[in-house]
């Protein structure tokens, strides 16, 4: 606690950004290990699977996607080519396009989801009880409504 802040809300900021740092570079490290493509892939592979037969708009993805996608373009496109998503016209937008994922899309999420599960649990859930998983879920929820500014996010107290 040496290296952090006085002020306990820019302390708390720097504890929140490193551990999300070291989170992900963990996760990501082991994926690569196990053979697989970046997370972001499996983070787009998740969203179209969860749209079930609905193709969706690329900007549809954007607010949807657990990660950073600073250049989701190219991504769908690397996806595209490797035969894990469709890319067809959208018909209500000439100038648009409609995503699906692929059987093949589908196939590789799955085995994705079984080693990014592993590294979940390996790296934040064998060091958490699960009433500080549903704690820790319960302020970021709190923090994530206040950030967008939703209706039902109240001032005060994260409870």
């Amino acid at each position: 606690m040496a290296d952090l802040p006085n002020d306990p809300k820019i302390a708390a900021w720097v504890c929140l950004i490193r551990a999300s740092a070291t989170l992900l570079s963990s996760v990501r490290a082991e994926l690569k290990a196990a053979g697989f493509p970046p997370l972001e892939w499996y983070d787009v592979l998740w969203e179209l699977e969860r749209a079930s037969d609905e193709p969706r708009r690329p900007f549809d993805l954007e607010g949807r996607l657990l990660l950073a996608q600073y250049n989701l373009s190219r991504l769908i496109d690397r996806l595209s080519r490797a035969g894990y998503v469709t890319k067809q016209r959208c018909d209500a937008d000439g100038r648009g396009q409609v995503l699906a994922i692929t059987a093949d899309g589908k196939e590789l999420r799955k085995r994705m989801w079984r080693a990014y599960s592993a590294a979940i649990e390996h790296h934040l859930g064998s060091h958490l009880t699960e009433d500080e998983a549903r704690d820790l879920c319960r302020l970021l929820l709190c923090l994530q409504r206040r950030g967008t500014n939703a209706p039902d996010a109240q001032p005060g107290r994260c409870s």
